[in-house]
């Protein structure tokens, strides 16, 4: 803009000497302080002395901002920058002893340095970026131009910059849910492992198998450092209530653990004791020949073992060897005595069995008085030849006993057809039968001389049957004379 804005009540400042050029252009005096110019601009400083030169070039803009930037502001002879806002002249600061160009460039670049910034978090918000710090991000930005100490469309930075501001808060709003649903997850999964923990120290201490729970518990530990070391922080509130409620859990299983095992090992200390005392009776008895009164004893002392709780396994099966050891120890010397017992009867045997040969020979009974005669020759004979194995004496008694038993029963069917009250009952039985029989063909006789088909028919059938009977009488009465 080449018209200068100058109020009425100043004189018109005189034009900077610009030194003689060099490579390195003088930095430029700063400009007004951060709050924005009044309408008509100040008169400018007097000129300045130019700092010591530097080493290195203030950084410039390219061409193209420059060309931009020359739409939005001007350089007054004196190198007092100035920047176009809504119509109105604002200055900018000041670039003594360089070219316009340099002057523009170097305000121009400030302005590109906070477009680009701004560029960049437009940039982030499309893509939808963390929203922390944006916003104060946005107001760094907008003080900067409100400083308006650089050149370039102003307000339509700020326009960008205004138009930020209800995007950045649409993406904390979504982070915040977002926030909230991990939040929300990770309680859940708090939750879950506390339910389980309180689930695990609850069971029954009895029923609980405590290798298998104590190893979940501590897994469930180690979940819980995971989520409190990479979770999602829950707040302090809620984190202490869910850490008060899991300590509690585990301090609970610990101690329903130790309380348990502490019982157990009374419990198998009592156990083994009364198992001891059972062994010292067995141990006391495995030395004695009464056999028959001992191995009852042995008997109802593993009737009292059976009743008796178990130790621990290891002390249950070293005291179970000592206590059968015991028992071994009679059984054995018994078998030993059974087998030499045995073998002094084995001639009982063979004479035994020469008996029952002699025994067997009676069947079947012909003549019973003799029978009778040999039967007691050969069971006192049978007395005198003493005991058999034990092995054979169930067999060889049996046997014997089924000649005894056929001797009685051939004694007792003889007795039955002498006996006079059987005979008395018979005749009596076949003169009943014979009067019935005279009744009978008389009705038949009957029947028939009135034609009474039918009846004589069923008389017929039943007189029959009366005959039949009064034979079978018969021949049971001649068996018994």
């Amino acid at each position: 803009m080449t018209e200068r804005l100058e109020s009425d009540d100043q004189p018109t400042p005189r034009p900077t000497p610009r030194p003689a050029p060099g490579p390195v252009p003088k930095p430029p005096v700063p400009g007004p302080g951060p709050g924005p110019a009044p309408a008509t601009p100040a008169a400018p400083a007097a000129p300045t002395t130019a700092p010591a030169a530097t080493t290195t070039a203030p950084a410039l803009a390219s061409p193209e901002s420059v060309a931009r930037a020359r739409k939005f502001g001007r350089v007054t002879e004196d190198g007092h920058v100035h920047v176009v806002v809504d119509g109105e002249e604002v200055l900018c600061g000041q670039f003594p002893d360089a070219s316009e160009d340099e002057a523009l460039a170097y305000f121009a670049r400030k302005f590109d340095d906070v477009e680009a910034q701004v560029a960049l978090l437009e940039q982030r918000v499309a893509a939808g970026a963390p929203a922390a710090d944006m916003l104060t991000t946005v107001e760094h930005l907008a003080e900067q131009v409100a400083q308006r100490n650089m050149l370039g469309d102003l307000k339509e930075l700020e326009s960008r910059l205004e138009a930020l501001r209800p995007a950045i808060r649409e993406l904390e709003s979504a982070e915040r849910a977002a926030h909230e649903a991990q939040r929300a997850e990770h309680l859940a999964a708090r939750e879950a492992i506390v339910a389980e923990a309180e689930q695990i120290a609850g069971q029954d201490a009895q029923r609980t198998q405590w290798k298998q729970s104590s190893a979940r518990m501590a897994e469930l530990f180690e979940q819980w450092k995971a989520h409190q070391k990479s979770g999602v922080r829950l707040g302090r509130s809620a984190e202490d209530a869910l850490w008060k409620r899991f300590r509690t859990a585990r301090t609970t299983f610990d101690r329903h653990r130790r309380a348990f095992f502490s019982q157990l090992d009374a419990d198998n200390a009592a156990a083994k004791r009364a198992k001891e005392a059972l062994i010292a009776e067995a141990e006391a008895l495995s030395g004695s020949t009464d056999w028959a009164a001992t191995a009852a004893e042995y008997r109802r002392l593993m009737d009292r073992w059976k009743e008796s709780k178990r130790a621990s396994k290891k002390d249950d099966d070293a005291l179970w060897a000592r206590f059968r050891a015991a028992q071994d120890t009679f059984f054995e010397a018994r078998k030993a005595d059974n087998a030499r017992i045995d073998q002094e009867f084995e001639a009982n045997l063979v004479v035994k069995e020469q008996l029952l040969a002699e025994a067997k020979a009676l069947l079947p009974i012909t003549d019973l008085k003799a029978a009778k005669r040999a039967l007691g020759d050969i069971l006192d004979r049978w007395e005198q030849a003493g005991k058999v194995p034990r092995a054979h004496m169930r067999r060889v008694e049996t046997e014997l006993r089924a000649v005894e038993d056929a001797v009685r029963e051939a004694e007792d069917a003889k007795w039955q057809r002498t006996n006079p009250e059987t005979k008395a009952r018979s005749n009596s039985m076949l003169a009943q039968l014979e009067t019935k029989i005279e009744d009978q063909e008389a009705a038949l006789e009957k029947a028939r001389s009135t034609g009474d088909a039918k009846r004589a028919a069923r008389l017929e059938e039943e007189l029959s049957t009366s005959r039949q009977w009064l034979e079978t009488l018969r021949r049971s009465s001649a068996d018994l004379r």
